[in-house]
Formats: structure tokens, C-alpha cells, sequence
């Protein structure tokens, strides 16, 4: 796909993201992949206002992070998206900072990890059949050592080869699709869920 129209693209659904409230402000960071070999990256700046995003704005960045061409600061947590990518062979990883997101991962955090299963809307994620399956959402603490926190990443991913994503403790959701198109609905699914969820458990009934 060619590089401007996947650009559009990616502003255009960051944008969306902001108007559903999962991500606000400068929080999140987006992005999809421009090519595989060589490794070239489109992904959100570091600062960039979400709900105002323009295609001019996303960065391209190469497999080290380095930017291609140009200036700019890509995400603080592009090594986040390089792990995902070299692991899961992703061809676009979703970050958002929804409210229920960062509730539930801080309140499911000493379990390890958030499980959803009972909901037809599962069925949405790839490979999922029934609303019987039990999708497991590993949660990892948060941290601003990024060449730590990807290292315990690519543990995670290795460790639940079937996690369509997995939560940052108090901060949100990573998610993932084999392109841009994949990644939004896995995105949609889960923060539904996570909506379902939170509103259940925070008025007082237990999540199932």
C-alpha cells in the first residue's frame, strides 16, 4: 500500500479513537508497518494532540527506531511496537489509554492478567469461534525503562502465543492485527469488553 494513502489512514483512525474517549490528549501511539525488508514503520510523534492528528504528523522510522527521512520524535514507546512486530509478525499495534483500560488493569493486576469469556463480541478477534472462549490479557507494570519493559514484552508474547493483546498497569491496552484493518476491530472488541466489564465489577458486581 502506498505510503501516503496508509499514512491517511492511520491519522484518520487515531482520530476516530480520540472521539470514542480511548485515548486523550497526546496519550496512545499507533502504528502500522510500510514495509517488511527492509523494516519501515508509520508511527505517531511523541506530543502529537490524538484528536487532531494529520497524516503530515506520523513519522516513518526504520527496525532501530531511527527516523526515515526527516526529523521528529517518534512515541516514547516505539520499542513497545517493535516487539510486538518482530514477535507476533504484526502489521499494525494499537495503544490506547481508555478509562476502563487503565481501571481494570490496575484492579486485575495482581491476578496477572485480565480473562474475558462468556460474551459473543470475543467472536471479533481473529481465530475466536465461540463466545465460550476465554481470552487471557496478560498485565505487565508499567515503566519508562522502555529497553526493559520490551525485553518483558517479548517474554510476555512468548509466554501466550494466543493473547490478542495485553495492559500496561494503570496506563491501557496494546492490541494488534495482521494489518491496520485487523488491529481497529481487535481494538473495538476489547475496549467494548473492557466497558462491559468495568462497568459490572465497578458497580459492585464481580466480573465474570
Amino acid at each position: 500500500m502506498e505510503s501516503t494513502n496508509l499514512k491517511q489512514q492511520l491519522a484518520a483512525r487515531v482520530r476516530d479513537f480520540y472521539a470514542r474517549g480511548w485515548v486523550m490528549g497526546t496519550s496512545g501511539n499507533f502504528s502500522a508497518v510500510l514495509a517488511r525488508h527492509p523494516l519501515r514503520l508509520a508511527i505517531t510523534p511523541s506530543g502529537a494532540d490524538k484528536g487532531r492528528l494529520d497524516a503530515s504528523q506520523i513519522l516513518e522510522i526504520d527496525e532501530a527506531g531511527a527516523v526515515l527521512p526527516g526529523s521528529g520524535a517518534p512515541s516514547a514507546e516505539t520499542l513497545l511496537h517493535l516487539a510486538v512486530i518482530r514477535k507476533r509478525g504484526a502489521g499494525s499495534v494499537l495503544h490506547t489509554h481508555s478509562i476502563w483500560g487503565t481501571l481494570l488493569s490496575g484492579a486485575h493486576f495482581s491476578a496477572g492478567a485480565l480473562e474475558i469469556s462468556g460474551y459473543e463480541m470475543l467472536k471479533g478477534l481473529e481465530g475466536v469461534r465461540t463466545h465460550e472462549h476465554r481470552e487471557r490479557l496478560p498485565i505487565l507494570e508499567n515503566s519508562q525503562d522502555m529497553t526493559a519493559l520490551s525485553a518483558q514484552v517479548t517474554a510476555t508474547l512468548a509466554a501466550h502465543p494466543a493473547c490478542h493483546g495485553f495492559l500496561l498497569r494503570r496506563h491501557g491496552l496494546y492490541t494488534w492485527g495482521e494489518d491496520l484493518a485487523q488491529a481497529a476491530r481487535h481494538l473495538e472488541i476489547l475496549e467494548f469488553l473492557f466497558e462491559v466489564l468495568g462497568r459490572r465489577q465497578f458497580a459492585g458486581h464481580a466480573a465474570p
